[in-house]
């Protein structure tokens, strides 16, 4: 979210916060020493695309590259239908992940004014057990019981080990002792449904707002505190604890290296995993380029941090915006790799009528003419059952395939059952009218092929030669 300056009237207030609504998330314990790579989970701007889940992955914590060919790895359909700012937590045993979000979509259909004053008072949750099948998103009602709470933006969460749960923080605008701002609440839960009420976590004197903070656990030996925090109060403060809810001790900020609310916001930790350094990534807002990694190798000095040398880093090809770093282990790298590799988009064009393209609409399945936007693009990934097979996930709505139900096809989300699998895999053969082009037969009726009747995508045996026309396609960009 913006940084907020304690002096400025509400006009500019709001103009700042036009910047961005950012929330950072804070990391989980890190990974084995040995984990190879890093994953991050960000939005990328505004509007009804730009606000949604992005995952890129880095081999040095420094140099990044787009994962899914920098296409959205999830997308909201809850609420606002946007997202920004997540946090990507691990449980600690590693056989649980969430994604939480400030539930806000700016700039499609909610303007800055409404989102601080009468916003969303829920996050967004997606729930997953291998980091690449999520569940559907669903909705945390967080900031209710707060009175006059307004709003809930940049969710963070970090496991107690002193309550053997996770604190989950976030930033409300509520009106407290008669002064309305932004103020960091939390509540304790153990897995992201139900909650403890909300309580103040975080206030700065005055009309002073804080947005954004996030922490990160500390070795033995490093520093004097076993937990730092930064936030973005008008500076990017930093401060330790020995525990996570209990006194902070303030450490100073980054203004001494030139780094201010005015210009950075959305602090980001990373640890690297070879070594005892990190980095605190921050957000260019006020310049509007995005993250840029800041160095220590003591989170607890200000002293220490140091700007990048120009050269040192890069963030790949999307503005990488609020988000989250998780040091991953060499399964969870090969999974996430696999997973949401840079498969091009394509487009199935149908063969007797090929000025129609298969495309979604309202998540039915059929062929128009001339479709060129995302509702007729497809990724075809490996099958979703059985080897050397084809399934086809949307790229507007990730996570969503092709999926037959008796004759029907219907878009539809993977839910990771065996028969959802099954009912979404094809076998890409030679085009049963024109074998330059293909056909695709189904991986659990292999009697039937994809085929169109009336426009609609049908699933069924194919007898005639109008029914051959019908079941050829060619995979086009």
């Amino acid at each position: 979210m913006p940084a907020v300056l304690s002096r400025l009237a509400a006009i500019l207030v709001a103009a700042c916060l036009l910047f961005t609504a950012q929330v950072v998330t804070t990391p989980q314990r890190a990974a084995a020493a040995d984990a190879p790579g890093y994953l991050m989970t960000h939005f990328i701007g505004e509007g009804a695309t730009g606000q949604q889940m992005y995952f890129s992955y880095s081999a040095d914590g420094l140099n990044w590259t787009d994962l899914n060919g920098g296409g959205m790895t999830l997308r909201s359909t809850v609420g606002t239908r946007g997202v920004r700012d997540p946090a990507l937590v691990r449980s600690p045993d590693g056989s649980k992940y969430w994604i939480i979000a400030t539930d806000l979509c700016i700039d499609c259909g909610q303007s800055w004014d409404d989102s601080m004053n009468n916003g969303s008072r829920n996050l967004v949750v997606w729930e997953s057990t291998d980091l690449v099948t999520w569940s559907q998103p669903r909705l945390l009602n967080v900031a209710g019981a707060i009175p006059d709470g307004r709003n809930a933006w940049a969710p963070e969460a970090i496991w107690n080990p002193a309550t053997n749960d996770y604190v989950l923080y976030w930033a409300t605008n509520a009106t407290v002792n008669g002064v309305l701002k932004h103020r960091i609440y939390y509540a304790r839960t153990t897995d992201f449904r139900t909650m403890t009420t909300p309580q103040l976590y975080i206030d700065r004197p005055g009309t002073q707002n804080i947005i954004d903070t996030q922490i990160v656990e500390m070795p033995t030996g490093v520093g004097n505190f076993r937990y730092v925090r930064a936030s973005g109060d008008g500076q990017i403060t930093l401060e330790g604890s020995n525990s996570i809810l209990g006194t902070w001790t303030n450490l100073g900020n980054l203004s001494g290296i030139g780094l201010t609310g005015s210009q950075v916001e959305g602090p980001m930790w990373m640890k690297f995993r070879d070594r005892n350094e990190w980095t605190l990534y921050l957000d260019q807002y006020a310049a509007g380029k995005g993250y840029m990694p800041v160095t220590t190798t003591n989170p607890s000095a200000p002293g220490t941090y140091q700007l990048p040398t120009s050269g040192t880093y890069s963030l790949g090809g999307t503005k990488k915006r609020h988000g989250s770093i998780l040091n991953l282990t060499a399964a969870e790298d090969a999974r996430v790799q696999a997973r949401w590799a840079n498969t091009p988009a394509k487009r199935l064009q149908s063969f007797n009528f090929q000025d129609r393209y298969v495309r979604h609409a309202n998540f039915d399945v059929r062929i128009d003419q001339n479709v060129t936007n995302a509702d007729a693009q497809f990724r075809p990934r490996p099958g979703l059952a059985g080897s050397g097979t084809v399934s086809f996930e949307s790229v507007n709505f990730p996570g969503h395939y092709l999926r037959h139900d008796g004759a029907d096809f219907q878009l539809v989300y993977n839910d990771g059952t065996a028969q959802f699998a099954a009912d979404a895999t094809f076998r890409q053969v030679a085009g049963l009218a024109d074998s330059s082009w293909s056909s695709f037969q189904s991986y659990n009726h292999p009697d039937r092929y994809i085929r169109h009747y009336a426009f609609q995508l049908k699933l069924e045996t194919i007898t005639t030669a109008t029914g051959r026309s019908d079941a050829t396609f060619r995979l086009t960009s």
